[in-house]
């Protein structure tokens, strides 16, 4: 068992233009720490969020309105279609640390 998360030394990996991680998995739990860029193309999400901002500015769009986020604001969005939501850096880089449950 690792205690020990050096993210310096994980790789990057870009699943879409205007986002990057580096993700850390142990058993059905994952650490990952996220930049996001004002290039990140809009989708909405339907995943659940627990996370902390380190650096930057971040907003999160919901139905019913938005969220402007600051380092160290906590994040908490539950899963489902009636918690969608879209994030935007609005800070030329916004670093997030997400814990998440693996399906």
């Amino acid at each position: 068992m690792d205690y020990l998360i050096e993210f310096d030394s994980l790789p990057w990996q870009s699943p879409v233009k205007g986002v990057r991680f580096k993700a850390v998995t142990h058993g059905s739990r994952r650490l990952r720490l996220v930049e996001y860029t004002r290039d990140l193309e809009p989708h909405w999400c339907e995943k659940g969020h627990i996370g902390y901002l380190l650096e930057g500015r971040f907003e999160i769009a919901f139905d019913g309105g938005s969220f402007k986020f600051n380092p160290g604001d906590g994040i908490f969005i539950p899963p489902g279609r009636e918690h969608r939501h879209m994030g935007k850096a609005l800070s030329g880089v916004a670093k997030v640390i997400f814990v998440e449950d693996i399906e």
